[in-house]
């Protein structure tokens, strides 16, 4: 246990070595039970954004002054977790998404050997892929595929080209192509906070044909957040769950620091998203990831990487919660 002057400089967020959430850098999973890893991937959005691999580095920055315990949940998660920074995903052919997204795939595939439940920061939205294809129907998971609790103003459905960009394995097809390899059950997944910028009238419906539950932000609006979260639960009730955020699920007056924007409607207020994601308390909750960070286009008090920052400590803090007694 560290002693209050202690706690105090882990507090400043440019004092120090800017490991996530001030935790001891330990490449090897096995000595962790939540492993907390930087994607700093961005070749998989096909499109001039590609900032997103600045991602990890930013919340490096900040993260220090995050919030330490729990209050809602009563407890300090740090305290009797094994809580570790592997460092990044090594991707040194960065600009090759297909080969970043293998190698992705194969770092997650021997943390989940090793028992470690993985939360992390990229990285544009295609890392969910590489991480999903080594998580789903693994040890975590108990041999089952993955269920997604999906938090994005847009889908990631995006079935009716085979490429985007030339990224086969992109930010937009995630939510197809895992689906067709078995990693993924669509029909006990939720896609929540949809409100994208669509370019066809069709776009909600590869989802729909897929078998994912689809709440956009119109309907969420509608029945409300308790009744979502009722939703969410009974949807996931028993499965194996991964979530991921996109922080464009969120309002831009939020997180203006992303990299697909959509200020048409109003997207989730801080506290609305991070109560969905509690709903996922007390579930086998197998990893997590929050992408689309753009910190070239934060604000200089940096925002939306200490929301993105916020979000982490949320999905850590329902892993820790499980290994209470």
């Amino acid at each position: 246990m560290s002693t209050p002057e202690e706690r105090m400089m882990e507090n400043l967020y440019w004092w120090g070595v800017p490991t996530l959430f001030r935790c001891p850098h330990d490449t090897d999973p096995a000595n962790a039970d939540i492993a907390l890893v930087g994607v700093p991937h961005s070749s998989g959005n096909g499109t001039t954004e590609r900032d997103q691999h600045l991602g990890p580095r930013a919340v490096r920055n900040v993260s220090a002054t995050a919030r330490r315990v729990h209050m809602e949940f009563g407890f300090d998660p740090w305290v009797g977790t094994r809580i570790n920074d592997l460092g990044d995903v090594p991707l040194p052919e960065l600009n090759d998404n297909e080969a970043s997204i293998q190698r992705i795939t194969d770092f997650y595939t021997k943390v989940d050997a090793a028992g470690a439940r993985p939360v992390s920061i990229g990285g544009d939205h295609s890392i969910t892929g590489g991480i999903v294809q080594a998580l789903g129907g693994g040890k975590l998971a108990g041999g089952e595929p993955v269920c997604f609790l999906h938090l994005d103003a847009h889908t990631d459905v995006f079935a009716k080209v085979p490429h985007f960009l030339g990224a086969k394995k992109s930010a937009a097809h995630w939510g197809a192509y895992l689906v067709d390899q078995g990693q993924v059950d669509p029909h006990h997944s939720v896609q929540i906070g949809i409100r994208g910028n669509p370019r066809t009238m069709d776009w909600l419906q590869p989802s729909y044909d897929y078998g994912y539950d689809v709440i956009t932000m119109k309907e969420y609006r509608t029945m409300g957040l308790a009744t979502a979260i009722d939703r969410i639960k009974e949807r996931l009730a028993g499965k194996p769950v991964y979530i991921t955020f996109d922080l464009d699920c969120l309002d831009p007056v939020v997180a203006p620091g992303v990299s697909n924007m959509e200020p048409g409607e109003q997207g989730f207020m801080v506290d609305e998203a991070l109560a969905l994601v509690r709903a996922t308390r007390g579930m086998n909750i197998v990893g997590g990831d929050v992408v689309c960070l753009m910190p070239t286009r934060d604000h200089n008090n940096m925002i939306t990487a200490r929301v993105a920052a916020a979000v982490m400590f949320e999905m850590v803090a329902l892993m820790a919660d499980n290994q209470r007694v």
